[in-house]
């Protein structure tokens, strides 16, 4: 049942295990104070005594954006099983983006706004958005393809991140839309395997 309701009535749920990051947060709290009418499209989820099942970032950004109500959905009848099987199951994404078309159709900007993960940063962005104030060619990226073999190469620190770096050479490129334009900037991580070994057997 769909209702608004005071946002002191509601309860963070202490059992809630997602977090998120603070450049994430502020991103919500922006999100929610720009375009409120989205909680009543996508309500927060409390059981019987309004306590969070579904919503528990959204409640707490809902309440640093100033907003006085919220608008809920109350789950009735679930047993305590069946409230952690939700709380779970409503933060698990099954579906992935389809980044060509994000790529075309959507300004990376606004989505980068919007929370959404874009390889760019904001020099990148300017770059983009300004390609007159660019003297230089824009350095594409390289892509993976099906055809490829190819491994990945993990680090767990930045000190390992910046040697591969400089042992590789890696310099920012940019990605390019279906049509060849660009569209977003980041350090380029696609490498030549032969090159890659040699620049590794140089080193030895």
């Amino acid at each position: 049942m769909k209702q608004q309701v005071k946002i002191s009535k509601v309860k963070g749920n202490p059992s809630n295990p997602r977090i998120i990051k603070n450049d994430k947060f502020k991103k919500l709290v922006k999100s929610i104070q720009e375009f409120p009418e989205m909680l009543k499209l996508r309500p927060i989820v409390v059981d019987e005594d309004f306590m969070v099942l579904g919503g528990n970032m959204r409640l707490k950004a809902s309440k640093e954006a100033g907003l006085k109500e919220v608008w809920i959905d109350i789950a009735e009848g679930l047993t305590e099983d069946q409230k952690k099987e939700f709380i779970v199951k409503d933060n698990v994404g099954f579906g992935e983006w389809e980044w060509d078309m994000l790529a075309n159709e959507w300004d990376s900007v606004k989505l980068t706004e919007w929370g959404l993960d874009v390889w760019q940063n904001e020099d990148d962005i300017k770059e983009i958005q300004n390609p007159e104030n660019n003297e230089t060619e824009n350095n594409f990226a390289t892509e993976l393809d099906r055809e490829s073999n190819y491994i990945v190469l993990k680090f767990n620190n930045d000190i390992d991140w910046i040697q591969a770096k400089t042992l590789f050479g890696l310099e920012t490129e940019t990605a390019r839309r279906s049509n060849g334009k660009p569209w977003s900037s980041g350090i380029g991580r696609v490498l030549n395997g032969v090159n890659a070994i040699n620049k590794i057997k140089n080193e030895s």
